[in-house]
């Protein structure tokens, strides 16, 4: 019998010489495999969760809470409106000591915010920014050149009340508008300063001079917390009157809104019109002016033709008498 040759037995693989590059390639086979599995498994709950007819679950098993519906502006308005409103009144009059004032100034801040109203939804702080708009209308200094506010307003009952008053209402309104900000809403200094348009060094320093003059006319109220708490009540004493309801300020500024619109368009077509008007009646070129008249003497009036004398007659009579037409009137006679 013929043997086959026998197939020589396969090499064994070639072994590293050390063994830190076998462990390190097992240990990514092992990562690559935890990998997959976790892509795997992930996928699959999600296949899970499309094909379900009640939509996606937790990892729990409890079905997700359905997400709140969104506010219209309007409705948005009117919650800002309800949060912010009877604080901003009680504020105003602490500045400005005028309660018809302070709810007018409220008011107008809100209009002002409807109108503008893309841009204070996403502000940071919406109820801030309508307190900087009334602040800054409630302490213009035009509102002392109106009627009805040259009189005084009656001043509040109580005497600590009266005498607290009169002591913000002496301040310049910036010492008066940072220490309500400060001691009275407990806002922070730096924006303290950013809304009052001041450097916080500024701020501080006028905040230390409102407490230096508050402390020197009322001594119990040197304590910044006193002082605090005293003006929080100062002005919820005093009955003022609320402001509109947030649907009549949001019509009043859509009004306000048209006739300032209207107006404009009033004034530009009553801009153009006086243009054209004197476009088409101005000169078109120089004209010199004409020089003032002067007396000149030495030359004798302008006088008429006098009576003829007789030979002028003779002489007239002759004319008339002679040929009018002919060839007579073109040569003359040989005497």
């Amino acid at each position: 019998m013929t043997q086959t040759p026998s197939c020589p037995p396969p090499l064994p693989e070639a072994e590293a010489e050390d063994g830190t590059e076998v462990n390190t390639e097992a240990e990514n086979q092992t990562e690559d495999q935890t990998e997959n599995k976790a892509e795997n498994k992930a996928g699959s709950k999600a296949e899970n969760q499309a094909e379900s007819p009640d939509g996606p679950e937790a990892e729990d098993g409890f079905e997700l809470a359905p997400s709140a519906p969104a506010l219209t502006p309007g409705q948005a308005f009117d919650a800002l409106y309800a949060f912010a409103a009877p604080a901003l009144v009680r504020q105003a009059y602490l500045l400005t000591g005028r309660r018809e004032l302070a709810r007018e100034s409220v008011e107008r801040a809100f209009q002002l915010a409807w109108q503008r109203w893309p841009e204070v939804a996403v502000d940071r702080d919406p109820a801030g920014w309508v307190r900087a708009a009334a602040y800054e209308y409630a302490m213009s200094p035009w509102h002392r050149l109106r009627l009805r506010h040259r009189a005084p307003e009656p001043p509040p009952a109580a005497l600590d009340d009266r005498r607290l008053l009169s002591v913000l209402l002496s301040l310049p309104p910036a010492y008066r508008r940072t220490v309500l900000l400060y001691d009275g809403l407990g806002i922070g200094l730096p924006e303290t300063a950013a809304e009052t348009e001041a450097s916080t060094p500024a701020a501080a320093g006028r905040l230390l001079h409102a407490r230096e003059v508050v402390a020197a006319r009322v001594p119990e109220l040197a304590d910044p917390e006193e002082l605090r708490l005293r003006l929080t009540e100062l002005g919820s004493k005093e009955s003022l009157r609320t402001a509109a309801k947030p649907v009549v300020v949001r019509s009043g500024s859509e009004r306000r809104a048209r006739r300032w619109t209207r107006a404009a368009i009033a004034f530009t077509v009553l801009l153009i019109g006086s243009t054209a008007f004197t476009l088409r009646t101005a000169p078109d070129h120089y004209e010199a002016p004409q020089a003032p008249a002067a007396t000149i003497s030495g030359v004798p009036p302008r006088s008429g033709p006098g009576p003829l004398s007789e030979e002028e007659q003779e002489i007239r009579v002759k004319l008339r008498s002679t040929f009018q037409n002919g060839p007579e009137r073109l040569r003359p006679e040989l005497r």
